[in-house]
């Protein structure tokens, strides 16, 4: 799908799919996180309908959401505007999800997780590495976001779980798609069995410090190809 300066998106056809909204919701909003929705560019509903195979309706529906989080803006008559981030926002939501996720892990840890949780939360940790390396960047986004929300949630603080959904939601990794294979995505992927597999052996330093680790390497994907660059 092109945007109104010629930029394209892949995006999954939904036809025959039922919760319309919510599934093209999630999909945009992985789509704007992963930078496949370029910042800046204009996209109309209903072209996104066309790739999607649905009627504009959800669509739209789906963009006013993301609209409601600051995702995209509303450019009257012409569709919906992608928003930028710069550096310095970014860097400062790195900073507000690295003072909250490694300690909430870290507790979550030593108050002990079920076997039964842990594995639900596997398949996931598995399906963020499939994605990665089929460079599925809109899926990975997208799982690693219920991974984490579904890992947090354990620690048993909704007003938590809405912060860290706000601060993931608001984050942006430009320039995935330009990384070679094995790089950094790859790395990144493989960390959530591990910490998995630290959780679950009850080893709250460990936790916490990969926790942490995982913070700044997906920090620094972005950071790596668009340091120098403002989006914005």
């Amino acid at each position: 799908m092109s945007a109104d300066d010629g930029t394209t998106v892949k995006l999954p056809s939904f036809r025959g799919r039922r919760n319309l909204r919510q599934e093209i919701t999630e999909t945009l909003r992985g789509a704007v996180i992963a930078g496949e929705m370029t910042p800046g560019a204009v996209y109309s509903a209903p072209s996104l309908a066309e790739q999607f195979g649905v009627s504009p309706t959800p669509v739209r529906e789906a963009l006013l959401d993301l609209a409601k989080e600051g995702l995209v803006e509303v450019v009257r008559n012409k569709g919906f505007r992608v928003t930028a981030l710069s550096p310095k926002e970014l860097d400062d939501i790195t900073e507000l999800r690295a003072l909250i996720e490694p300690p909430t892990v870290r507790r979550i840890t030593e108050q002990g997780v079920s076997a039964k949780a842990i594995k639900q939360l596997r398949p996931l940790a598995a399906g963020i590495e499939k994605a990665a390396a089929r460079r599925d960047f809109i899926a990975h986004v997208t799982i690693d976001m219920q991974f984490h929300l579904a890992l947090l949630e354990l620690a048993d603080n909704p007003r938590l779980l809405e912060t860290v959904r706000s601060l993931r939601t608001s984050s942006r990794i430009y320039g995935l798609r330009e990384l070679p294979d094995g790089d950094a995505l790859f790395d990144s992927s493989h960390e959530h069995a591990e910490l998995l597999d630290l959780v679950e052996a009850g080893d709250a330093d460990g936790a916490e410090a990969l926790m942490r680790r995982h913070i700044g390497h997906v920090r620094g994907i972005w950071s790596e190809k668009n340091l120098t660059e403002d989006p914005s």
